[in-house]
């Protein structure tokens, strides 16, 4: 407790010039597995920096609960639907607008090709990845991606806790797949600076000091993958 204290003072008392720092980020995309606690964080982010915020939409997609049950037989047409429905959200950040807002993304377009490969094989998983191939290549690149980890048990607890209706579905081993499927994602990730948090010990929403210390991060980063661990 002494030591998050420490840290928290000091975050916080560089707090209001390291938001204006971090507004050099134009646009941010937050990633991690099912209950990593990308989305609130997406959304506290967004209001500390005044910029637009786009999150997926889940509950748009007709397939899902479905899937959740089976996913021999949803998978391709849910995962499908996601592929183009991010797609088209990214659309705008494309072409930027030097005088628009930055913007705060709960999810990056990349990822996408990893939960196919969980669920995918054969034909329908070389028919997502010819689609995938034709639409990344207009999919903007983040100036950060924030990589929230935690372990399975964590985000089983997490999702538990929340109780989506379309997520009652999910299996803990879907939840481990993921989990290792994103670190592996992001051990070859390139494309972008990398933030990568481990969000088990950390409230970004309740406690505004997690927050902070965040942001501080956020504002230090000197090298294009940087960790992030509060033990």
């Amino acid at each position: 407790m002494a030591r998050r204290a420490r840290c928290s003072r000091a975050a916080r008392a560089s707090a209001s010039s390291g938001l204006t720092e971090v507004q050099r980020y134009r646009y941010i995309a937050i990633e991690g597995p099912i209950g990593s606690g990308k989305t609130s964080l997406a959304r506290r982010l967004a209001a500390s920096l005044g910029t637009d915020l786009l999150l997926e939409q889940p509950a748009e997609n007709p397939f899902l609960a479905r899937f959740y049950q089976d996913m021999a037989r949803y998978a391709l047409p849910t995962q499908l639907f996601f592929l183009f429905q991010r797609a088209r959200q990214l659309e705008p950040l494309a072409q930027p607008d030097m005088f628009g807002r930055a913007t705060v993304a709960d999810f990056l377009l990349d990822k996408d090709p990893l939960f196919a490969r969980i669920t995918l094989s054969g034909d329908e998983l070389a028919l997502y990845q010819r689609i995938y191939e034709a639409l990344k290549v207009r999919a903007p690149v983040p100036d950060l991606v924030i990589y929230l980890q935690a372990a399975p048990q964590v985000l089983i607890e997490r999702v538990r806790r929340r109780a989506a209706d379309f997520e009652r579905g999910i299996g803990e081993e879907y939840l481990a797949l993921l989990a290792e499927g994103y670190a592996r994602f992001f051990y070859h990730y390139a494309a972008a600076p990398v933030l990568i948090v481990n969000s088990e010990n950390l409230n970004f929403v309740e406690r505004d000091a997690d927050f902070d210390l965040l942001v501080a991060r956020m504002r230090a980063m000197k090298s294009r993958r940087e960790y992030f661990n509060l033990g």
